[in-house]
């Protein structure tokens, strides 16, 4: 199979059924899983995040759509048959400490495990140190840090200076986002990108590897 357009039309039109359908049926003709990934399903959910980041889309049909990537994913890993594993590269991703909302934080996890990458989610409530020893333990480089009060905000800080103490600032690419925080607070800490969406995040790690792979 060389035209993936119908996975890619099935996926942008959330019918589930038909995407796994179609998948099914590229791994019986011996199809590449990479290809089935790269040219079926990821130009799928590159569509879904613009319409996110455009208010075409909201957020129950995201998520349906992250969790249709994933159980494709899942039906391909399998049929690698020796091949370098899936993973796009790894994520360390948590609400700082201080801070029990995790809705855009799973939904960032959700849309990066969807597109290929393993995402390391630490939950909420997140001290700095935590996060310092997840990014070493899975040899990490890019750190997402969500809050949603304003009251957490120095606590990004801290972890912006952790970083530096443990000596991989250096190694680490740092994300920030959440109702409180912008540009300018990103760019106020030293942090490498700020993202006001799930969707914006999702683009902004995956433009970040690619660039790094280049």
């Amino acid at each position: 199979m060389s035209d993936y357009t119908q996975i890619t039309n099935a996926f942008i039109n959330l019918d589930q059924p038909t995407v796994y359908k179609l998948v099914e049926e590229a791994i019986g003709q011996n199809c590449d899983p990479r290809e089935i990934l790269d040219k079926g399903l990821t130009p799928g959910m590159d569509v879904i995040g613009e319409k996110m980041r455009d208010e075409e889309m909201f957020l129950p049909d995201v998520m349906m759509a992250a969790t249709t990537m994933k159980g494709c994913i899942d039906m391909l890993k399998p049929h690698l048959k020796g091949q370098d594993n899936i993973s796009k590269g790894t994520v360390v991703l948590g609400t700082v400490q201080g801070d029990l909302h995790d809705i855009g934080k799973n939904l960032v996890t959700l849309m990066l495990a969807s597109n290929g990458y393993d995402t390391i989610d630490l939950g909420v409530d997140i001290a700095p140190e935590t996060f310092i020893n997840a990014l070493i333990e899975n040899n990490a480089n890019v750190l997402c840090l969500s809050t949603l009060l304003t009251t957490t905000m120095p606590t990004m800080v801290k972890i912006m200076a952790a970083l530096e103490e443990a000596g991989i600032r250096d190694k680490v690419t740092v994300l920030v986002g959440g109702a409180p925080v912008n540009q300018d607070f990103a760019n106020q800490i030293g942090a490498d990108g700020y993202a006001p969406d799930a969707a914006s995040a999702a683009q902004l790690v995956k433009e970040l590897f690619e660039t790094c792979a280049a």
